[in-house]
Formats: C-alpha cells, sequence, structure tokens
C-alpha cells in the first residue's frame, strides 16, 4: 500500500514537471526558429504587400526573383505570408526533410463553397480523413488490377475521340485539340466512375455538369481579394464565394442523382459488369476508418474531384504536347516511325505497347518539364514553425512549390528548348522520386490519381499521332504557332491549339 501511495506521489510531481520541460524546450526551439531570418524576397507595399507586383502572369514573376533573391523567396499577399521554392535543391531539402512540416493545405474562399474543402481529399488537411481517403484511393482506386480491368473503356473512349475528329475534320478542316481530348477525358473518367457516358449529346445534367466543372476550375484560379485579408470574406468583395457555392451546390445535386440512379440499379439487380469506382467507393460508406465515418456526401465530393482533376490537368498536357511537336516536325516524325515500327500501321494502339515505346515516352516527360499543368502545384501550407534552408517558416505561411520554374532550372542542358531526347537515357521521371521533374508533386501530398494519369497521358498521344498526320491550320507556320499561357489553376495555351489531322489509318 505504502508503495502505491509512493507512486502516485511522485507521478503527480514528475508527469506534470515533464510536461512543462517538453512546453518550455518546444517555446525555446520556437524562439530558436524564428530569431532565423526569413528568406529573402522583394520590397512590399504598406497593407497590401506584393499584391500588385504579379502582374498577369504571375508564374514568369516569381520564377525571375530567383536571379536577384535565390532558390527560396519570400512575399507577403495582404496578411498571406507565402514562400515560393524555385529549385530542384530547395524542392529536394522539402519533400525529403520537411515534407510534414509542410503537410498542410492553404484553403481559399473559392475552395469553401458549399464547404468542398471539408470532404476533399486534395485540399483536406492531413490527417484521419486525409489518411482514410487517400488510402481508399491508391488500394483500392487506382491500383493496377483495377486499372487492368478498364482497358476496355479506355480504349472505348480514345475510339470515340478519333471518330470525332474524323468526322469534324471532314466537315471543316481544321480541329480545335483540345476540346476533343477533353470530351474524351471526360468520358473516361464519367465511365470509370459511374459506368456511363456524361457528354452524351442527349445527356443535358452530362452537359450541365461539364459546364460546372468548367466554371468552377475557372473560379479556383481567380485571385481573390478576400484570400489576401480575411476580414473581408463576410463582403465576398468579387463574389467568387457566392458563384462557387451555386456551382459546387449545383454540381453536388448531379452527383447525388449519379449515385442514387446506381443504387436503384443495383437493387433491381442490373448488373453493368465489372465494379466501376462508384461500386467500390459504395463498399466504404458509413464505414469507420481511421476513426472516421466516410459519409454519402464525401463520397459525392470524391467524385466530383477526380473530374476536376483528371479532366483539366490530363487536356493541357496533350494540347502542349501537341504544339510543341508542330512546332518540331522532325521529332513528330520521330514518334510516329517508333509507333509505326512497334505497334505497326494501320494497327490499333494499346496500353501493352506502352512499354516499348521511349521516345513517346520521353515527348510526354519532356512536355510536363517544360509545360506543368498546375504550375505552382496546390499551395501547402506549415503546420508547425520550421526551419528550412536556414530561414525561418513561422506556422500558416503559404508553401509554393514552383514546378514550373524548376522544370526549367539552369541545371537543365539547354532548358527552354524541347528536347525530349534528354530522357532517353536517363532514369529521371515524374512518379515523385526525381525532384527536377514534378510535375504531379511529391512526398505525401503527391496526386494520387498518377498510375491512370500516366496511362491515359500515353494512350491519347500516341493514339493522335499513330492514326492522323498533323499540320498547322491556316498560315500559321512552326515558328510563328502562338505559345503564349493562360493563368489559371491549370496552365493552359492562351489560344486554342487548330491543327488538320490527316488520317494514317482507318
Amino acid at each position: 500500500m505504502e508503495k502505491v501511495s509512493s507512486f502516485l506521489l511522485w507521478s503527480s510531481i514528475l508527469l506534470p514537471a515533464a510536461l512543462i520541460f517538453l512546453l518550455v524546450r518546444k517555446k525555446r526551439k520556437n524562439v530558436g526558429i524564428r530569431s532565423r531570418p526569413r528568406p529573402p524576397g522583394p520590397r512590399g507595399w504598406p497593407v497590401v504587400g506584393n499584391m500588385f507586383d504579379l502582374g498577369s502572369v504571375p508564374h514568369l514573376t516569381l520564377a525571375a526573383l530567383r536571379q536577384k533573391h535565390g532558390p527560396v523567396v519570400s512575399l507577403q499577399f495582404g496578411s498571406m505570408k507565402t514562400v515560393v521554392v524555385l529549385s530542384a535543391e530547395a524542392a529536394t531539402e522539402l519533400f525529403k526533410n520537411h515534407d510534414l512540416s509542410f503537410a498542410g493545405r492553404t484553403i481559399t474562399e473559392a475552395m469553401r463553397g458549399c464547404s468542398f474543402n471539408e470532404s476533399s481529399m486534395a485540399l483536406g488537411q492531413y490527417g484521419p480523413y486525409w489518411r482514410a481517403l487517400r488510402r481508399i484511393c491508391t488500394t483500392e482506386l487506382f491500383i493496377n488490377r483495377r486499372l487492368n480491368e478498364t482497358v476496355s473503356i479506355r480504349n472505348k473512349c480514345v475510339d470515340d475521340m478519333l471518330r470525332w475528329i474524323a468526322e469534324e475534320a471532314e466537315e471543316k478542316g481544321s480541329v480545335e485539340v483540345i476540346r476533343f481530348a477533353f470530351l474524351a477525358v471526360f468520358n473516361l473518367v464519367s465511365n470509370l466512375m459511374l459506368s456511363r457516358d456524361l457528354l452524351d449529346p442527349q445527356s443535358k445534367e452530362g452537359a450541365e455538369f461539364f459546364r460546372l466543372n468548367s466554371t468552377m476550375a475557372g473560379l479556383s484560379g481567380k485571385p481573390n481579394v478576400a484570400d489576401f485579408f480575411p476580414s473581408l470574406r463576410w463582403l465576398d468583395p468579387q463574389g467568387i464565394r457566392k458563384k462557387m457555392d451555386e456551382c459546387v451546390g449545383r454540381a453536388l445535386e448531379i452527383a447525388s442523382g449519379f449515385v442514387e440512379d446506381h443504387i436503384q440499379n443495383q437493387s433491381l439487380g442490373e448488373e453493368i459488369g465489372k465494379k466501376d469506382f462508384l461500386d467500390v467507393l459504395l463498399e466504404f460508406r458509413g464505414e469507420v476508418k481511421e476513426r472516421v465515418e466516410i459519409s454519402d456526401r464525401d463520397l459525392k465530393v470524391l467524385i466530383l474531384e477526380i473530374f476536376l482533376a483528371a479532366t483539366d490537368t490530363t487536356t493541357s498536357t496533350i494540347e502542349w504536347a501537341m504544339a510543341e511537336l508542330l512546332r518540331n516536325p522532325g521529332l513528330m516524325s520521330k514518334v510516329q516511325a517508333e509507333l509505326d515500327q512497334v505497334v505497326g500501321r494501320g494497327i490499333k494502339i494499346e496500353e501493352k505497347h506502352m512499354e516499348g515505346l521511349p521516345y513517346l515516352n520521353a515527348v510526354i516527360k519532356e512536355t510536363l518539364r517544360l509545360h506543368p499543368p498546375l504550375p505552382f502545384l496546390i499551395p501547402r501550407r506549415a503546420v508547425e514553425d520550421t526551419e528550412y534552408m536556414g530561414y525561418s517558416i513561422v506556422k500558416d505561411t503559404q508553401v509554393l512549390v514552383h514546378a514550373w520554374a524548376i522544370g526549367r532550372d539552369p541545371s537543365w542542358d539547354d532548358p527552354l528548348s524541347f528536347k525530349p531526347e534528354r530522357f532517353l537515357h536517363s532514369d529521371i521521371d515524374y512518379r515523385g522520386h526525381h525532384f527536377q521533374l514534378i510535375p504531379f508533386g511529391a512526398g505525401r501530398r503527391m496526386c494520387a490519381g498518377l498510375p491512370l494519369a500516366d496511362r491515359m497521358l500515353h494512350l491519347l498521344l500516341g493514339s493522335l499521332l499513330h492514326c492522323f498526320d498533323w499540320t498547322l491550320d491556316g498560315n500559321v507556320m512552326p515558328e510563328t504557332l502562338d505559345m503564349e499561357e493562360r493563368m489559371g489553376i491549370t496552365l493552359h495555351k492562351a489560344i486554342p491549339l487548330k491543327a488538320i489531322p490527316k488520317p494514317r489509318m482507318a
């Protein structure tokens, strides 16, 4: 009895003392971190900071700061502290040694539309809910077994795209490349998720869903004063939050209808064949994973999110690849010669051919190096005070990893030129292990859908080049093709690419 009393006495003394020691140690550590300088950067104006320094092409403006201020730059946008990572070395330090410290997300007002961010995986804060969704995606959806089961779906959507291009070319001569790539990817995702084409001309809801996706992508990439001055959020001065509430609300209504139709068909015993992604997700409805319950609303937001993530990024990459090849006809001929040799002239390209097409793979890598779909990836947030590259990064600082600038780092040989050959005898890939090429991010928060995106990019671009010979529209010459960029949440060509396809095979 005396031993128990003694143990309790010492516990009551030592435990509080240990807690006090840890708190003091943490406080001293934070004081030590905050005593270090912030990263260098341009001097800002009072109140607004560097808001007016960005211009209309912020990715170019921020990339240029490296020459004067170095690979890590500090800026202030209103009340929002921001750090920009501008080199492969700085990105390596971040992802290898500070990935967890910068694993949070900066949430803008647009992302809060209908509380979208609360159920989103890409925008969710690092924690149990995010880990639960991430595990579902990486172990149930985007795995090779599941993707191998859906090869026929991708083939069907690509066949539809090629037929639509041939019909449009026969009627008008030239085609807008990105429009047909978008239709193919959108229907591909809708078939994977819901076992149906959403952009069927007879589907009014599908057409509306398509429009809402495009509108949300545009609003998400628009600078918003309410993000820089949180005290103005209630006012919503640009109306972005109101528009996003309307778009997300309506898109979720439509997604709810898709889910209910799917459930009703299941209850009636209608079997479509192999499980689609929605079948898999419905198995987790109401299940508690990582101490988190996955709700119906969470699943509907995830469906919407996969559409948003897959369509805009994949189609912009296809458009940039085609534009670069049309500027370099000799390189296009090399890809087509490889396709003719490996696949065979007049034979349809399939996913099984991809491992034997190193030049096509090199073209895609080089396109993603020069034209990453998300130039700043998805903004991260410091979850604690952190010492990084010898500088103090305080908690809640926004961290932008400038993938566009890293892809044009001077360490690359002739970095501004389109040279797929640089990847032919290189093991550099975009799967998050080589930090000089990170179009899909790296670390804990890298894109979960990379395995699907990789297959889609190769199949779409390979099919376009194998089935058609391409020339530029009108009086446009390779050296005069406009390559100006239009900044949004993704980086598109400012002027959509138009080209003339001539069939190489039936």
